[in-house]
């Protein structure tokens, strides 16, 4: 018999969690390994393939451009061995796609992309998540979600999620039609010096208050919040309209605003928030990634009607 080195379904989970975690360390956790033994077994799979998969760094690894290649593969690969096995046991295989989400983060795109889904995977039952980023990020620890979608950087540091950018999404400010802004096309950021403003709590939006602060203090200005809501934009809208303030919010929300409320544009422009897709790399699945790639369809087919 060949002593040579077979590529086994083994190696490429163990590449898969290694690069879905950027670090050895953390990969080692999860597979109940040792380092040395999970780097072994990294480098033995790179030295079979003949290129390296991995740039090291002393406490981070990140992917090469053929590892970039290899990923995807190998993810594909582990999840079609997934499905085999559960049609084997006769079990339902992909019954259930667990979304987790943010509404800003996917209006205008995600009920056409679950229209497409249903119709290509009619058996599969999908189960939308709309939650507060903390509550994301509890429920994919703990395996209870398949896709995430979600702002930066609020849930998209999550580890054993394999990320990629979705589309960016520009800034407008969000107020009554009466308001006197409102009459502006475009709203310069100096114009919020004196405007009550409402936002997204800490506790369940932790990086929405720092976000804000840090985009208007190039401008000289510091947010004056009136209120900070903590049950989302729908909550948010309400209190917009009852304090008759405004707020600051991605532009993907005109599709969802209440008839009272009105967005405007900023100039000169702030820098575009990042909407970010998830999937799941520790349980990868073929549905979760048909998903993903009609989602990303639908991304840039609206990025194409508005350019």
């Amino acid at each position: 018999m060949s002593n040579r080195f077979r590529v086994e379904l083994r190696h490429l989970r163990y590449f898969v969690v290694v690069a879905a975690h950027g670090s050895f360390n953390r990969a080692a956790q999860v597979l109940h390994l040792t380092q040395p033994a999970l780097s072994r077994q990294v480098k033995d799979l790179e030295e079979e393939l003949g290129v390296p998969l991995l740039l090291r760094g002393k406490n981070a690894v990140r992917l090469t451009d053929a590892g970039e290649r290899f990923y995807e593969e190998a993810r594909e690969v582990l999840a079609r061995a997934e499905l085999a096995v559960q049609r084997i046991r006769g079990e339902r295989p992909g019954a259930v796609l667990r979304i987790g989400y943010a509404p800003s983060a996917t209006a205008g795109i995600l009920p056409r992309t679950l229209e497409r889904f249903q119709k290509e995977h009619p058996a599969v039952r999908v189960e939308l998540v709309d939650v507060a980023p903390t509550e994301m990020l509890r429920m994919a620890h703990q395996g209870r979600l398949d896709v995430l979608i979600a702002l930066e950087p609020a849930v998209t540091t999550t580890p054993g999620f394999h990320w990629s950018v979705l589309r960016r999404i520009k800034l407008v400010l969000v107020l009554r039609a009466d308001d006197p802004l409102a009459k502006l096309k475009r709203v310069p950021p100096k114009r919020l010096r004196d405007v009550s403003l409402v936002g997204l709590a800490r506790e369940n939006f932790p990086s929405y208050v720092p976000h804000v602060r840090s985009i208007l203090k190039p401008h000289g200005i510091v947010p004056r919040f009136v209120k900070l809501e903590n049950d989302g934009v729908s909550t948010l809208f309400e209190t917009v309209e009852a304090h008759r303030a405004a707020a600051i919010l991605a532009d993907s929300v005109v599709g969802i605003l209440p008839r009272a409320l009105v967005c405007r544009p900023f100039s000169p422009e702030f820098e575009p928030v990042v909407a970010k897709l998830g999937v799941s790399a520790m349980h990868p699945t073929p549905h979760a990634a048909a998903f993903a790639r009609l989602l990303r369809e639908e991304a840039t087919k609206q990025i194409n009607r508005h350019s």
